[in-house]
């Protein structure tokens, strides 16, 4: 693969800005019947705001209402190796073994995302041929997600750091590293989306409408305490090179005061020299020393968009019919930053975050009269929309979701359900997947229960999990170490968990 170079602030620039992907993290999860059941674009029911905007009109006249809370746990893990060829056959060979790997090289970077309370709701009016729905979610993002200890984007270049102390005969029997690091990364999606229904006949119904996104990003960050083991203690690098840099420029003071005293010019002109020499010494010295130094980054990201959505639905005999197409939504983010050491995450600047367009189209039959069987498929428009630096070009092919769903109604009073959802990714050769935001191709299972607990009023609760495939992303990359750069081999293996679980209240009236 092409070759990266990267330097200690770049990668802490990198895990910053990781998680600015657009369609790749849309959130569909938006009425806990979708939980229960995925394949909901088929489906006649107030979730239909959302999922078959046209269906909704074959609601019975009047009001129609949906309240629902879903709490989110999902964690991310990525095993990370890397190999120095050039140094095959010393202790720098696989270098994470210094600082937790296990002895095959490989280090564990878990993350943890976790939205307490996602919210949504959905309401509609229903005349006898016209009908008016409102809906508002969060439509992307939606949580925050937690590094502990670093990520190994970054570490690589820290890796390197025994290896460049032995090149510059600073030394330990027990090489080792270590450093202090939080990243957090938070996105939000704020979706409102207005819209009306006109039902042409007793089976045909059209749809059209628009979603206001607003987006809320903020992602903060700290790499501290930069450490390594020299002569058999663990010292900080900032304070050990800028005790050695205050030594070397007090020399040169020294050294200076000496020759102004001097009156030999031949003395005086040796004693001069050596004072440069010193001074020199430590202007490198301090330069070695800001490497170290402790940085942070607080960053803000703000824009908004609006998303034009137009929808069908056809309903004959024992079928009903739906389609959905959102469009590709253009429109940029802007930074608002009040600390970066990195100083490449200027104030102000515009960066695009386009969100994809949807084409989701469904159907649902009717087997019995208490129990119907549904099929639905998502196409996302991921290589249309623009993304930070171009990265939607490393796709491959746009995502596509495979969606089925069973549900029965066990009384007049109670229905259960149950559906599948298989999400397979255009990852290409992995160049899109990032730290701090990856996915990768996946399968997931629903299943609950609507239950009428008054005479207009439904409860839902539903609880989904997501079973996440494995990636092997591996590489070259070029780290800039001790003023050389060194071919470094690299692997990543992402993988994910999520566990979604939810309630809701829909009433009639």
């Amino acid at each position: 693969m092409k070759q990266r170079k990267l330097t200690a602030i770049a990668a802490f620039l990198t895990i910053a800005t990781a998680s600015q992907a657009g369609g790749l993290l849309t959130n569909t999860n938006q009425h806990i019947a979708f939980n229960r059941n995925f394949a909901r674009v088929g489906a006649i029911g107030i979730d239909g705001v959302y999922f078959n905007p046209a269906g909704v009109a074959f609601l019975s006249e009047g009001w129609h209402l949906s309240f629902n809370a879903q709490n989110i746990y999902q964690t991310r893990v990525i095993n990370s190796t890397m190999s120095v060829p050039s140094l095959q056959g010393t202790p720098f060979y696989q270098p994470f073994k210094l600082n937790g790997g296990d002895e095959n090289g490989y280090k564990e970077f878990k993350g943890k995302a976790s939205v307490p309370l996602l919210p949504s709701f959905q309401i509609a009016r229903n005349f006898e041929k016209w009908g008016f729905q409102a809906g508002f979610g969060i439509v992307g993002g939606g949580g925050k997600a937690t590094f502990n200890s670093g990520l190994p984007t970054f570490e690589r270049q820290l890796a390197m750091i025994p290896a460049m102390l032995y090149s510059q005969k600073i030394t330990s029997a027990t090489p080792s590293y270590s450093f202090d690091s939080y990243i957090n990364g938070q996105q939000y999606d704020f979706g409102l989306q207005l819209g009306a229904t006109y039902k042409i006949n007793e089976h045909l119904a059209v749809y059209g409408g628009a979603r206001f996104n607003y987006i809320y990003n903020k992602y903060e960050g700290n790499i501290l305490n930069v450490s390594a083991n020299i002569d058999g203690q663990n010292q900080n690098l900032y304070d050990y090179f800028d005790t050695r840099a205050k030594g070397y420029a007090q020399l040169a003071t020294q050294t200076q005061n000496q020759a102004n005293l001097t009156t030999d010019p031949a003395t005086k002109a040796k004693l001069e020299g050596a004072a440069k020499q010193y001074q020199a010494g430590a202007d490198q010295l301090n330069n070695t020393k800001r490497q170290f130094a402790d940085k942070y980054l607080d960053c803000t990201q703000r824009g908004w968009g609006i998303t034009p959505i137009i929808g069908i639905d056809y309903k004959v005999g024992k079928w009903n019919f739906g389609a959905r197409y959102e469009f590709t939504t253009k429109f940029n983010i802007e930074n608002h930053t009040k600390h970066d050491d990195t100083k490449m995450f200027p104030n102000g600047v515009n960066t695009p975050n386009d969100l994809p367009g949807i084409l989701a189209i469904g159907a649902q039959y009717e087997i019995l009269k208490n129990l119907r069987v549904m099929g639905s498929y998502n196409y996302y428009f991921d290589k249309d929309a623009r993304m930070d630096k171009n990265k939607q070009r490393y796709l491959s092919k746009n995502s596509r979701e495979y969606l089925a769903g069973v549900e029965w109604d066990i009384t007049p009073a109670v229905t259960v359900s149950a559906g599948g959802q298989r999400t397979v990714y255009g990852l290409g050769d992995g160049k899109y997947l990032s730290d701090l935001s990856f996915v990768t191709n996946s399968y997931s299972l629903g299943f609950g229960a609507k239950v009428k607990v008054a005479k207009n009023m439904h409860l839902n609760v539903a609880y989904f999990f997501t079973n996440y495939e494995h990636f092997n992303k591996e590489y070259e990359s070029t780290i800039t170490s001790g003023g050389k750069d060194i071919k470094v081999e690299n692997t990543d293996d992402f993988t994910r968990t999520n566990k979604v679980f939810g309630v809701g209240l829909d009433i009639d009236f």
